[in-house]
């Protein structure tokens, strides 16, 4: 009788392991709503790129930028990381990559695109997807 108890707790104990390790993967795939909104948002940048206009793609980044306030209005975006993070290559790059779907800590949805040593993170925000983080690729 001790030997079946023991079996029987064991099978127990067992069995509350498999449900967390059985669990279904997370879905990497972004909502068809998501997906909709960011291809509208992508389609502005890159023509905001294609046209060199730094005015325009400082609007479409969260400010102040990765939340310095050095970087907290759109001269100060254009002065600080358009001239220097969006030269033409990186702006060729930009238009050609495909952006990839992730959630990131805070269960937002974010895209990214890797260009050369940079990632540029697109985040939703409530009003809209965003620029939000350029962080280099390592």
């Amino acid at each position: 009788m001790m030997k079946l108890a023991s079996c029987v707790a064991l099978a127990a104990a067992l069995m509350s392991i498999v449900p967390a390790s059985a669990q279904a993967p997370k879905s990497t795939a972004a909502s068809a709503a998501v997906q909709k909104e960011f291809s509208s948002f992508i389609t502005r940048f890159r023509a905001a790129l294609k046209a060199n206009d730094a005015a325009a793609v400082a609007g479409l980044a969260k400010l102040p930028f990765q939340n310095d306030s050095a970087i907290a209005d759109a001269a100060q975006f254009r002065a600080k990381i358009y001239r220097p993070d969006f030269t033409a290559k990186t702006r060729a790059c930009l238009q050609r990559e495909k952006p990839v779907y992730d959630r990131d800590g805070d269960g937002n949805d974010t895209y990214s695109v890797g260009c050369g040593e940079q990632i540029f993170v697109f985040t939703r925000t409530p009003t809209s997807f965003l620029l939000t983080d350029i962080a280099m690729n390592d």
